[in-house]
């Protein structure tokens, strides 16, 4: 706790210094010299949660046919033209993702630091695009349904040339998780209940389809398909419970 709050001070005080400094190169008075030297200990100071984080759910080099096309679908519904000619918000939504899902809060690239500094996203603990996890998440607040577009990479291997069951079970995870996140707020996995009904080729695309079934209490109750870009392929099914948490209780771990 202690080397928390003493990481948080350090913290503000780059940040006073950073405006101080800031406010002495503003000044007209300011010497060339003075200029050089402030530049160069603010580059030094590098504040972490000023840089931007990386959405690594947009297109890459290594995204193939089926996963553009079906990128292009679900996003070019995002956003739609109204009679007048003006843009407003479509049916679906992208949802960003980053290494971290902290990150995409106010602040967060700098609390995904302090707070297990070198933790990552399952999904997203490499930097080799199409290595293992590539995907997109979009939702659809209306009819309460996410969709999971999932390109699978060769360190996902399992039977021989075919995607790792565990794999295919954290997508599941992923896309349901997030959209119970969406629906009810924090939520925990308190149960998947998978079937296997046939292999995901390795390197291929899958759809992932997560619907609302019902919400009680404090539970969140979905289904989802995992099925061939056409939909002509069901690779797999699942109904899945989550639990609605506090932030406290998130924090304190259970």
């Amino acid at each position: 706790m202690a080397r928390g709050l003493g990481g948080i001070l350090k913290v503000f005080q780059r940040l006073r210094s950073v405006s101080h400094m800031k406010t002495v190169l503003n000044q007209p008075s300011a010497t060339v010299s003075e200029r050089t030297s402030i530049a160069r200990s603010l580059a030094a100071l590098q504040i972490p949660f000023l840089s931007k984080p990386r959405d690594l759910s947009l297109p890459n080099s290594s995204w193939g046919t089926d996963m553009m096309r079906l990128y292009e679908h679900y996003n070019s519904q995002c956003e739609e033209e109204t009679a007048d000619g003006k843009k407003q918000a479509g049916l679906w939504k992208r949802i960003p993702s980053y290494n971290r899902l902290l990150k995409f809060a106010i602040g967060g690239v700098y609390l995904s630091k302090l707070i297990q500094s070198k933790a990552r996203l399952f999904t997203r603990n490499t930097k080799e695009p199409g290595a293992a996890f590539e995907y997109v998440l979009f939702e659809n607040s209306q009819e309460k349904t996410c969709v999971g577009i999932f390109q699978n990479g060769h360190l996902l291997e399992g039977p021989p040339g075919h995607v790792h069951g565990g794999a295919i079970a954290t997508m599941i995870d992923t896309v349901t998780g997030t959209h119970a996140t969406l629906l009810s707020g924090p939520v925990m996995t308190a149960n998947l209940n998978i079937s296997y009904r046939s292999p995901i080729p390795l390197g291929s695309t899958v759809l992932l389809e997560s619907r609302l079934d019902k919400k009680e209490g404090r539970k969140t109750l979905l289904s989802c398909k995992v099925t061939s870009p056409d939909g002509s392929k069901v690779h797999t099914e699942t109904s899945a419970l989550f639990l609605s948490i506090s932030i406290s209780h998130l924090l304190k771990g259970g």
